[in-house]
């Protein structure tokens, strides 16, 4: 079977790619890093009219950190930086040291050198490493068009199994993850069957004490649902009291509760998932807590 023929547009100004996503919008796909987009091609699954390769836009390429004097600052992350970017952490902070540890987790070498943390958010896998993150942390999402830009949270940006809140015409351009207090211990666990295959579960958390208390945390899961989710029934049961032992078993307990919907998979059941998803949920918490102290013990 012949491939179908589509329109290539290759712009070099964000107008112009803007533009190019305006002019068919229904048959129209953006190519960044094209690790998935370019396999569904071949597969014939994607049949885009219209390809916009968005990889001579040299304004898409900008991670950097706005430091805001009232809300504490934000990364800013543009539509071509690749996930090999956090391998190493781009801020001193916390959010720095959670970013590289995620992005390991990412597939292999080939293609954290080529795909984008945008691309794999609006890509929108239920167990992806990037949309886990960014639920996780409240990630700020810009959304722009030829008709001009809005911003949504990762929650509502992610509606379920690759569907996003994208419009036609619209290109996902960045993604801004607030920064964390110094403070703050943060971990990213998985359960995976190979080391290049997506999570059958995994769980993300930033967990911030002083003196000894939990003032705020961050705890989410992806596998449960048919998206990434916060934990918030657990992040309450953490919040206020000490991060010890039997406080962290029972926000993981909870946590796990809220496996009601999980995506299909034919290896296991609720049952399981709600036992591993406790197992991982704890097992992040109490790295996040030894985050801390190695932390505070750092020279």
């Amino acid at each position: 079977m012949k491939p179908a023929p589509f329109d290539y547009v290759a712009p070099t100004t964000r107008q112009e790619a803007l533009e190019a996503l305006a002019v068919a919008p229904d048959g129209t796909r953006v190519l960044a890093g094209g690790q998935s987009l370019v396999l569904e091609m071949n597969q014939r699954a994607a049949r885009p009219h219209r390809l916009v390769d968005i990889n001579n836009v040299a304004d898409f390429d900008r991670l950097e950190v706005d430091r805001a004097e009232q809300d504490g600052g934000w990364l800013r992350v543009g539509a071509l930086v690749r996930h090999r970017a956090f391998e190493q952490p781009v801020e001193s902070g916390p959010l720095g040291r959670l970013l590289a540890r995620t992005a390991h987790f990412i597939a292999h070498p080939p293609v954290r050198s080529r795909g984008t943390l945008l691309g794999s958010l609006a890509y929108a896998h239920p167990t992806g490493e990037w949309p886990t993150l960014a639920v996780t942390l409240g990630a700020e999402l810009v959304l722009a068009s030829a008709d001009g830009t809005r911003t949504l949270d990762a929650e509502s940006f992610l509606i379920g199994p690759f569907t996003t809140a994208l419009r036609p015409g619209e290109l996902l351009e960045e993604a801004r993850f607030p920064l964390l207090r110094p403070t703050t211990g943060t971990a990213f666990v998985e359960l995976r069957r190979t080391a290049a295959s997506f999570a059958h579960l995994s769980a993300a958390t930033a967990l911030s004490v002083e003196d000894g208390i939990v003032v705020d945390v961050r705890l989410g899961m992806a596998g449960i649902a048919p998206q990434p989710v916060r934990a918030r029934d657990a992040e309450h049961r953490l919040v206020g009291r000490p991060p010890t032992d039997a406080v962290i078993a029972e926000a993981a307990t909870v946590a796990a509760a809220g496996v009601t919907d999980p995506p299909p998979d034919p290896h296991s059941g609720s049952a399981y998932r709600r036992h591993a998803a406790t197992v991982l949920a704890e097992r992040a918490l109490v790295k996040a807590r030894q985050d801390i102290s190695e932390e505070v013990e750092r020279p």
